[in-house]
């Protein structure tokens, strides 16, 4: 795979990144159970982490990262659903986030499958997802604190 196809790549997975920390920062701020808090804060914090991970690969590849979030796409409107869903109180908020960990991790392994990454390209993005789908378990165990 060319490294122009690769950065491309890698700037879409780190925009959905820039995304998600977003979304799970609003969520932090606007659900009132503290465990929820807590959760969503340190997935902010992974999402923050895994842009750098990123922005390394797309350095190592002669490329350079983008900044900020997307405009379009999927994910990002899945991110802005939790923004509507505030209002609903926290159930709502873990709803949505939910919807946006699926999307993810589905976002992830479509590029796992229709994608011949390089392997230091497909070792983060498979590394990455398995983090957003433990991240997905350990939400849905927290269905009770937001019911």
């Amino acid at each position: 795979m060319e490294n122009e196809k690769v950065i491309s790549l890698l700037n879409d997975l780190i925009t959905k990144n820039y995304d998600a920390e977003n979304g799970y920062k609003e969520a932090a701020e606007k659900t009132e159970h503290s465990s929820l808090k807590s959760y969503f804060e340190s997935q902010a914090k992974n999402r923050y982490d895994f842009g750098h991970e990123i922005k390394a690969l797309i350095a190592k590849y002669g490329g350079e990262p983008i900044k900020g979030t997307s405009i379009a796409g999927d994910l990002h409107r899945t991110w802005l659903a939790i923004r509507n869903a505030f209002t609903d109180g926290d159930n709502a908020i873990y709803d949505e986030c939910i919807r946006g960990e699926e999307a993810f991790s589905n976002e992830y392994g479509e590029m796992l499958i229709d994608h011949e990454l390089p392997e230091d390209v497909k070792s983060l993005v498979r590394k990455q997802k398995e983090s957003a789908d433990k991240a997905l378990l350990s939400l849905r165990a927290m269905e009770g604190f937001a019911k």
